[in-house]
């Protein structure tokens, strides 16, 4: 019996994440400033600032925050990259870190960081991974209900929970999903 590095994008994200971590309590936080999390303003004439767009899915403020984020990305990558292949995951997690960083720059003035927007994104891109075109799975339909109900519960409470990047995460996954109905699981 062999081990096999099964899922390559999900597997290297985690422990890119956990690396991450790592040198962030090294660095007493430093690292992750830099380039492990959004903040504004925006200087586009930052090159760390360009990094941080995408990078700040790997940033994580606490071990309880990465593994929580870890325990579904480890759980669902698998399904998504056989479903959609390695390249389109890492494509959708790139395009979802960026419209997440975007939004949470124009919109708020808080930081940003951790893959809970990947992580939603992947709960429902999962939703999508046995229906057919013309379609519109109970399944899906079922986890937009929770979880919207979660967020706006959540979006109430005092935390430092970005419930408005779970959206976004969650948004792009079904917009990911609708688009990619049609494509065939990978042999």
């Amino acid at each position: 019996m062999t081990i096999k590095y099964n899922a390559p994008v999900s597997l290297s994200f985690s422990l890119a994440s956990f690396a991450i971590l790592l040198i962030a309590f090294l660095t007493a936080g430093a690292s992750t400033r830099l380039l492990f999390s959004v903040y504004g303003p925006m200087v586009w004439t930052d090159i760390f600032a360009w990094l941080r767009l995408f990078g700040h899915v790997l940033g994580h403020a606490s071990w309880e925050h990465l593994f929580s984020n870890l325990a579904f990305l480890l759980l669902l990558g698998p399904i998504l990259e056989e479903k959609y292949g390695s390249l389109t995951v890492l494509w959708m997690i790139l395009i979802t870190a960026f419209v997440t960083a975007i939004f949470n720059l124009l919109l708020f003035s808080t930081g940003l960081l951790g893959a809970s927007g990947i992580v939603f994104m992947f709960i429902l891109l999962t939703s999508f991974t046995n229906i057919r075109s013309g379609e519109i799975p109970l399944t899906f339909i079922a986890i937009v209900t929770l979880y919207l109900a979660h967020e706006i519960i959540g979006a109430f409470q005092k935390d430092d929970i970005s419930q408005f990047a779970h959206l976004i995460g969650g948004a792009c996954g079904g917009i990911f999903g609708f688009l990619l109905i049609n494509t065939k699981t990978r042999s």
